[in-house]
């Protein structure tokens, strides 16, 4: 498509070109446009109509998002600017650089530069740096006709107006209508006898990831921001939460990987960014193999008599360390959406330790009746059936309580996954190992 689109603009055609965007959704076209070289994206951005180009430019690429800028008059700029939503303005001006954010601003209504100012002062992990401002506000003496009358007036530059609000003159939030229960109301009813004012509300303050756990938990399509005194300062929308937690699961898989979390796409980011971002943690991960490199020195001269026991050293450790990320994967997603806390950790360690001595009983035995009918080496199966068994317990073990202990101790629960994790229980595995190979081989 973005091949026929270059050639449509080359040859001019701009009937043809308008009526594919007239039929193309703002999401889709977004995508064509990403496909484009820099010259047409700029030629096909000035052909979409005013009213939609601002939608679209909050579906693009921050690095298009950037090219199109520097590429566009100051007036264009102004006018995307001031018709995006508040909280996608945020989130472009948050990523762009100075020399940008400065051009941006500077044609930006004096309104909407305030508000956008008012935005960036909240911490970036917060409901306040994620919510926007543009939502609907009714008042409880209103009825419902006057209700419907403002929605229609003010409705068209909301984020949402499926769900309003109910204020009072001094903006304290005093309960929340949806549009579902105006239609089924009455015309005279009054907004104060049919709103909800059990709802549930963020502050400002709280961390944006508790901000996704009232969604998961309440199916929420909004979320009303208070601040300390109660006033309704703005509302987070489905859409923005199913962003936080893409970009939490997206950090977390980078941890999980060891790798420093990056927000940028992955084929716009230099081969030196990538490997900055990754030498870190493989250092520090190297270095500590140092001692599980100390302890097979150690036991040099147990190898030297039995050298048959080397070849079951990757088995062992592979089959632990896999075990052991099993159960950390399982916690720290469990963590995640709410089904685990701290406070469980007991319960997590009692379950772990059965599934320990289940499949690590299950794994030995295999090994000792390999071992028993290949060989004939009776010694050689049991010291690598119990060395299994226990190193499969203590992984477990230490892979359901190492991100309960991160939890604890206010670290991401992700850091404690696969790498760490391995690092730690191939130490244990070999620590085990020769342990019981020294009591039974020798």
């Amino acid at each position: 498509m973005s091949e026929s689109l270059a050639e449509l603009i080359d040859a001019k055609k701009h009937r043809e070109l308008k009526k594919f965007i007239a039929e193309t959704n703002s999401i889709d076209l977004a995508g064509e446009l990403e496909k484009l070289s820099k010259e047409y994206r700029v030629i096909f951005f000035r052909m979409l109509p005013k009213d939609a180009a601002a939608d679209i430019f909050s579906y693009l690429s921050l690095d298009t998002q950037e090219d199109l800028v520097g590429s566009l008059t100051d007036p264009e700029i102004g006018h995307i600017v001031n018709d995006l939503f508040l909280d996608d303005a945020v989130d472009f001006i948050e990523e762009m650089p100075s020399n940008v954010v400065k051009r941006v601003l500077r044609n930006a209504s004096s309104e909407t530069r305030h508000q956008i100012n008012h935005l960036l002062q909240y911490k970036n992990d917060s409901a306040g740096s994620i919510m926007t401002t543009e939502y609907i506000n009714l008042k409880e003496q209103m009825t419902v006709v006057e209700a419907f009358k403002r929605i229609r007036a003010v409705g068209m530059d909301k984020e949402t107006i499926y769900t309003c609000y109910v204020t009072d003159a001094n903006r304290i939030l005093d309960g929340v209508v949806s549009v579902k229960t105006l239609l089924l109301a009455q015309d005279t009813d009054k907004i104060g006898d049919i709103m909800n004012t059990n709802f549930i509300a963020a502050r400002t303050d709280d961390d944006r990831e508790h901000v996704v756990e009232l969604f998961q938990k309440y199916d929420f399509i909004a979320l009303p921001v208070i601040d300390m005194e109660g006033q309704l300062v703005g509302i987070v929308t489905v859409d923005d939460a199913m962003q936080v937690l893409e970009d939490e699961y997206t950090e977390d898989f980078h941890k999980m990987a060891a790798i420093k979390p990056f927000e940028k796409p992955y084929l716009s980011m230099s081969v030196v960014e990538l490997a900055k971002r990754r030498i870190f943690w493989l250092l520090v991960l190297m270095i500590s193999a140092f001692f599980t490199g100390g302890i097979i020195t150690h036991y040099e001269s147990l190898f030297v008599v039995f050298p048959v026991l080397i070849a079951s050293l990757p088995m062992l450790m592979n089959t632990s360390g896999n075990g052991g990320t099993q159960s950390s994967t399982l916690v720290i997603r469990g963590m995640a959406v709410g089904e685990l806390d701290t406070s469980d950790w007991w319960r997590i360690l009692w379950k772990e330790v059965r599934v320990g001595a289940m499949v690590g009983g299950v794994l030995g035995s295999v090994n000792i009746a390999h071992k028993w009918f290949l060989s004939g080496n009776v010694k050689l199966g049991f010291t690598i059936g119990l060395s299994l068994f226990a190193t499969i317990l203590i992984s477990k073990v230490i892979g359901s309580m190492l991100p309960v202990l991160a939890k604890m101790m206010k670290i991401d629960p992700a850091i404690m996954a696969a790498p760490i994790l391995t690092t730690i229980v191939d130490a244990g595995v070999l620590i085990v190992y020769f342990f019981v190979a020294t009591i039974v081989m020798v």
